[in-house]
């Protein structure tokens, strides 16, 4: 994480990727646990099939802390304003997900920097699974901050 200034970040501007390790049937697993969501479909095959699924499949609200660590890897937590997002595709066991973030907008509300983030993830294959938006504060321009 990096001090980010308004007037050093344009429109277009992409935030750097983030992909994650492969999903696990362990990652499941310890997902339960974190966020205490232990329905089967995430963990018992026998269970997802007879849900007429092919097999166990990721927690979306992982996925989203996923596209939430994109954010905190480039702008501190508490610099998040808003942070939404659409839930597109399944996420499967063995999926390689990358998370992407570009600047779309630029904000000077009363001396509040915010930039408007459009944020996506997508598979190995670039299939897209989760699509969202936030806004973030940033510094005054570098040019007008205090030391």
């Amino acid at each position: 994480m990096k001090d980010i200034f308004f007037d050093q970040i344009g429109v277009g501007d992409q935030l750097p990727s983030l992909t994650k390790a492969p999903i696990t049937r362990t990652t499941l697993a310890y997902f339960c646990g974190a966020s205490n969501d232990h329905n089967p479909v995430h963990v018992d095959s026998d269970f997802a099939r007879a849900s007429g699924a092919d097999d166990v499949f990721v927690h979306g609200m992982l996925d989203m802390a996923y596209m939430a660590q994109l954010l905190t890897a480039w702008v501190p937590q508490t610099a998040i304003l808003t942070f939404g997002v659409k839930f597109g595709a399944i996420v499967y066991v063995g999926d390689t997900i990358t998370c992407h973030g570009e600047v779309v907008e630029k904000i000077d509300r009363d001396d509040v920097y915010i930039l408007k983030l459009k944020l996506r993830a997508v598979d190995q294959h670039g299939e897209s699974k989760l699509s969202g938006e936030a806004q973030v504060r940033v510094h005054a321009p570098k040019d007008t901050a205090r030391p």
